[in-house]
């Protein structure tokens, strides 16, 4: 037989974990450019490599963030890139709570269409900014997980030159809860 107390407080326990996924199952990213599981329009290529697209990052907009949540954090990633790290396709920290959705092109470098006290990371293209997608010509289409990372803190203390992975690192540590979708996208193989 277990004492009462102890019974209640795993109950209680119980209870309060439950609230907490419920709540983590709330927060959800959407995209008006880029519907979940789709595949990406052209005009998100990137503009380099081979590639020719506009190279402009989509709108997001984001909803059910969990309390305690400080501030977020956005992140692309193609884990099919063939490098044997994956892409990270763009990084952007220290968004304010007030901060429920950004424009499209808001991955212009210079961070102009981004919230004040936010900024974007190095990512693998070597900028601080968006950079679209472009995967190999004739792979099979790759795979972009589009992530927003709420966060207990309201400020990640990141270097200037800091680069993605370093970021995906302290982001990690900080998350509370994350909403993801993910979308493709190839090109065809060079004739």
């Amino acid at each position: 037989m277990h004492s009462q107390p102890r019974f209640r407080l795993l109950i209680a326990a119980a209870l309060l974990a439950i609230t907490g996924l419920s709540q983590a199952g709330s927060f959800q990213l959407r995209s008006p450019d880029i519907p979940a599981n789709s595949h990406i329009a052209p005009r998100f290529e990137f503009q380099g490599f081979g590639c020719s697209g506009e190279n402009q990052s989509p709108a997001l907009s984001w909803q059910g963030a969990p309390a305690g949540t400080q501030s977020y954090a956005i992140t692309v990633y193609d884990p099919d890139a063939p490098t044997g790290s994956g892409w990270w396709h763009w990084s952007v920290v220290n968004l304010p709570t007030d901060t429920q959705s950004l424009p499209a092109g808001a991955g212009a470098v210079g961070d102009a269409l981004l919230p004040a006290g936010a900024r974007q990371v190095r990512i693998d293209y070597g900028v601080a900014g968006w950079g679209g997608m472009c995967p190999p010509p004739g792979d099979r289409p790759h795979r972009y997980i589009f992530t927003v990372h709420a966060l207990k803190v309201a400020k990640l203390d990141l270097p200037a030159d800091a680069t993605a992975a370093l970021a995906g690192y302290m982001i990690r540590a900080n998350t509370l809860a994350t909403a993801s979708f993910s979308a493709r996208y190839g090109r065809p193989a060079a004739r």
